[in-house]
């Protein structure tokens, strides 16, 4: 079977994606900033920052996934959190293209995880693939993200890369937090709670990872977004209905988000209504295309 390298294979989305690849009995390796083999699965060493990776992770390689990328929500966007997140995104990509382009094994397929605070704060539009890039710190790190992408275009080999929404898991992530004021039955949207969050299960993204893998047609920027997103305010009530039990929903106010926040209040409060019309075009299949449905998968089981 097919070598796949991810980068970024200990996070969220690539733990799930590496058991999902070797389900399908792929042969997975992964690039860390520690070498290991533990567990079944080599791991080779690297360092975007610093520009260093062990050569062999490529030329073992059929097919490379970059998921690498510091957290947007982990911690507060200081200037040197900001050009982390940044950086952390381009270097990566510039290191992997700048590797395969000087190995000689042959790379057949480049995929990469992108994001749909590309669009910024676009409030009720229907946001397709073509809809230009939006404003502010999340649409100017993903364009610089996207941009590093097409320079790994030019190198004449499959590329596709995933405008990710909200994953939803409750291992993490934002449902997790979300989750944490209803053990004390209080749910909380964010100021109006019209936004439009634009969602998507778990098993689904690494499902569409595996699909863009599989699928030869495709090619550039998809949406990797459930096809039915839902208001702020909508997510928070289905997830009370879903746990069940008396829960109180209550809004928080932009303005205390804002003073809290700062800049970084704009990934909850971003109105982003991302259409999947393109990604099912491609022949994929959502196991969990609505929202509840979804919830009751990932909170009850």
């Amino acid at each position: 079977m097919p070598h796949i390298l991810i980068a970024g294979g200990t996070g969220l989305i690539g733990s799930r994606l590496v058991d999902l690849l070797q389900e399908t009995d792929y042969n997975v390796a992964v690039l860390s900033r520690r070498a290991s083999s533990s567990g079944g699965i080599k791991t080779y060493q690297w360092d975007p920052a610093q520009g260093t990776i062990d050569r062999e992770a490529i030329e073992q390689a059929d097919a490379v996934i970059n998921l690498a990328g510091a957290g947007i929500a982990d911690r507060p966007w200081t200037p040197g959190r900001k050009r982390l997140i940044m950086e952390s995104r381009t270097q990566s990509t510039a290191l992997l293209r700048q590797t395969i382009l000087s190995t000689s094994n042959e790379v057949r397929t480049y995929l990469s995880a992108s994001a749909i605070g590309y669009y910024g704060d676009a409030g009720d539009t229907w946001l397709e693939e073509s809809a230009p890039a939006g404003k502010g710190f999340l649409a100017e790190s993903t364009r610089a993200w996207e941009e590093a992408f097409h320079e790994v275009e030019k190198l004449n080999i499959r590329a596709v890369a995933l405008r990710i929404g909200i994953v939803l898991t409750p291992v993490g992530g934002a449902l997790g937090k979300i989750l944490l004021p209803f053990q004390a039955r209080v749910g909380g949207y964010f100021g109006s709670g019209k936004q439009w969050y634009s969602w998507i299960h778990m098993e689904d993204v690494c499902r569409l990872f595996l699909h863009a893998l599989e699928n030869p047609d495709m090619r550039g920027i998809y949406n990797g977004v459930a096809p039915n997103p839902v208001s702020n305010k909508e997510l928070v009530e289905t997830i009370g209905n879903v746990k069940g039990g008396p829960n109180l929903i209550a809004p928080v106010p932009a303005f205390l988000l804002r003073t809290a926040m700062g800049e970084m209040a704009d990934v909850i409060l971003n109105s982003s209504r991302v259409s999947a019309k393109k990604t099912e075009a491609t022949g994929f299949t959502y196991l969990f295309p609505e929202l509840k449905p979804a919830l009751e998968d990932l909170l009850i089981g």
